[in-house]
């Protein structure tokens, strides 16, 4: 009897053991809801953790949020859209090992009717300055989350000269991506998109939106990785972390990314890794 207790104790204690072993190969990602709303982790991590036995859990939030997560230390990295903020964060000592990954666009999704008339703008600040000129005939959806869309779209509106917070055809609705989407099409409003969510979900949604202004330099939308610094945030999974970055970033998981494409065969995300992206 006292054999057979000790035995189930060892049983027990090499289960706990294993268990715990596996608990440490998950790590924490924080990225946006563009990548998620798109389907793209759902088809990439599965390919990175097969190789790896690392679990990739990801937390959904806009790339503001996203990057304070990262300096909390709440998440071991991060996966955003916003270049210029992720510099800063690193140059701060938050992050490390920031690479680009992969880019798309962003464009301008609207009613087909294009009460602002903005098809045939110029440039994408002169496509937002015609919905404000619009006024009451026109609405505009933003993100206002602090997103790396909404970032974009604040920028392109400052180009324009317009401040659009608290006006009348202005609605923020501190929503991800597919969900503002959503809220455009059910009031036949305007809003900004990147490319990769429009393309996944636009028939899944039925949304009553088409593409109304695009392929403007000004929309090139970047996407990077950096490992959040275990100096700053000593719990951290550095060097878990290092091992999916170095995967996402070498030829094999650039493939991948390559791979991922809409239901009509269009590649959402174009990688670009190990090039040079100043934008």
């Amino acid at each position: 009897m006292k054999l057979m207790k000790r035995y189930a104790l060892a049983v027990l204690l090499v289960f706990m053991f294993f268990n715990s072993a596996l608990a440490e190969e998950r790590i924490k990602c924080s990225s946006t809801t563009s990548t998620q709303n798109s389907g793209f982790f759902d088809y990439l991590l599965p390919i990175f953790e097969a190789k790896s036995g690392i679990k990739v859990d990801v937390i959904a939030a806009g790339t503001g949020a996203a990057i304070e997560q990262g300096k909390r230390g709440d998440v071991d990295l991060v996966f955003v859209h916003a270049k210029e903020d992720e510099l800063k964060a690193v140059e701060e000592g938050f992050f490390t090992d920031r690479h680009d990954v992969m880019y798309n666009d962003f464009i301008v999704v609207g009613p087909a009717a294009d009460p602002a008339g903005i098809k045939k703008s110029a440039s994408a600040s002169e496509a937002l300055k015609k919905i404000a000129e619009c006024k009451d005939a026109c609405l505009f959806v933003s993100r206002g989350d602090d997103s790396g869309t909404h970032k974009k779209e604040l920028k392109l509106w400052k180009k324009a000269g317009i401040d659009p917070k608290g006006m009348k055809f202005y609605l923020e609705a501190g929503q991800g991506m597919e969900k503002v989407q959503r809220i455009a099409s059910e009031k036949k409003a305007y809003t900004l998109t990147d490319r990769g969510t429009w393309l996944a979900v636009k028939d899944k949604d039925k949304l009553e939106l088409v593409a109304l202004y695009e392929n403007d330099p000004s929309l090139f939308n970047q996407y990077g990785v950096m490992a959040v610094s275990k100096a700053k945030n000593p719990s951290v999974k550095y060097d878990q972390s290092m091992k999916f970055i170095n995967w996402i970033i070498s030829k094999e998981g650039q493939e991948a990314i390559a791979g991922f494409k809409d239901k009509n065969g269009v590649v959402l995300f174009k990688p670009n890794a190990g090039t040079v992206s100043d934008k």
